[in-house]
């Protein structure tokens, strides 16, 4: 079938609206009629390059990750069912997973479908089944599609993996919030995090994932939940997720934490700004308590390897620093919780996102994500 897509022929250039041949789903896999996307910031890291694979292991994949449909946070209906499909069927309610969840390799198998076996593809968007496309330009090239899911384009096919079954009730537009932001943000605080009820807790960067942490650290019990940002309005609007205190900077939120822990410093902190620097480290740890942890949740140069920390302080003070992907979450189980969460009232969607788009309308929407105008942008078809 004919359809549009978002396309990035190379880093450096704006997304190309263009028609694309979209193919029928083959075995294990299942197109999806999608009703929105996310504009996320990790999108924005192919444009800017820090998400560029290393020619050496797109050489040893045989993929070249350019052109590629941008997208990975969607939520749609199920139009095609390929051969094998056993989990879904058509007019199935689905949210695409930008992490698949195979459930049988050893990484699902011990609750940690956050960093399936099938993940180690992601960046070569192709799929999973045979390392093909499904997705092809109009001059016959070969598309990648962004975490083996290209939400930039109102039809896309994915691998059964990548698709998980939501009630039929729940907004399509919402529920593809949960695709990553929301996933990601809430679970970096209740599971990365592992925040406890009373405990202070900082957020630095509130974007779609940073404002989810702070919903994750109020609904955790947090006592104090720190935002951190220099957008103001950004700051203000924190507290409906449940921000207590608010700070425009790493240095205002240190003091302002000193003053309400007597000393003794947050118990967690959570790293959430548009991209992750090794200068942040330090001054991220240095909020954390004795015995504290600090979580790196915010995506880095694919290159970046050089980090200011402590290592006396991390130590001889027990502190921890961890990495997160995708909040640690299980897709399966975790994606149909939170939006029962919402159904109930208790999780926010509706005031994450800011700005709606047309595809057309693409560029716009992550040039006002750059200026610091979403919290997250969507685009509707």
């Amino acid at each position: 079938m004919q359809t549009r897509a978002a396309v990035l022929w190379e880093p450096h250039t704006d997304w190309s609206i263009e028609d694309i041949e979209l193919d029928d789903p083959k075995a294990g896999e299942v197109k999806i009629k999608l009703a929105a996307s996310g504009l996320c910031h990790s999108d924005e890291h192919l444009v800017t390059g820090d998400m560029v694979l290393d020619p050496e292991i797109a050489a040893l994949l045989q993929v070249e990750q350019f052109p590629i449909i941008g997208g990975h946070e969607g939520a749609g209906e199920v139009v095609a069912v390929g051969p094998g499909v056993t989990s879904l069927q058509e007019g199935d309610h689905v949210v695409l997973s930008f992490v698949p969840a195979c459930g049988r390799c050893p990484s699902c198998a011990r609750g940690r479908q956050h960093i399936c076996d099938m993940g180690a593809v992601l960046l070569a968007g192709r799929q999973i089944s045979d390392m093909t496309s499904r997705h092809r330009s109009k001059s016959g090239k070969d598309l990648g599609i962004m975490c083996c899911t290209g939400t930039f384009s109102p039809y896309t096919v994915v691998n059964e993996a990548s698709a998980i079954k939501i009630d039929d009730w729940i907004p399509l537009d919402k529920a593809a919030l949960v695709g990553c932001g929301v996933t990601t943000g809430w679970g970096a605080a209740v599971n990365a995090a592992d925040v406890q009820a009373g405990e202070t807790v900082v957020v630095i960067g509130l974007g779609g994932i940073g404002m989810n942490a702070v919903q994750g650290a109020a609904m955790a019990g947090a006592r104090h939940v720190i935002a951190v940002d220099p957008v103001e309005w950004k700051r203000e609007k924190a507290a409906v997720f449940g921000a207590t205190h608010t700070a425009a900077s790493i240095e205002e939120a240190t003091a302002q934490v000193g003053e309400l822990t007597w000393g003794a410093n947050a118990d967690k902190a959570i790293l959430t700004t548009g991209v992750a620097t090794g200068d942040l480290i330090g001054p991220m740890m240095g909020l954390v308590a004795k015995g504290g942890r600090g979580v790196v949740v915010a995506v880095a140069p694919i290159s970046q390897e050089d980090v200011k920390l402590n290592l006396f302080d991390l130590a001889m003070q027990r502190k921890e620093l961890v990495g997160c992907i995708f909040g640690n979450a299980n897709p399966r189980r975790d994606i149909p919780r939170l939006l029962r969460l919402y159904d109930e009232g208790k999780l926010k969607l509706d005031e994450l996102v800011t700005n709606t788009y047309t595809l057309d309308q693409v560029n716009q929407g992550y040039r006002d994500m750059r200026d610091g105008k979403n919290i997250r942008g969507m685009i509707k078809y």
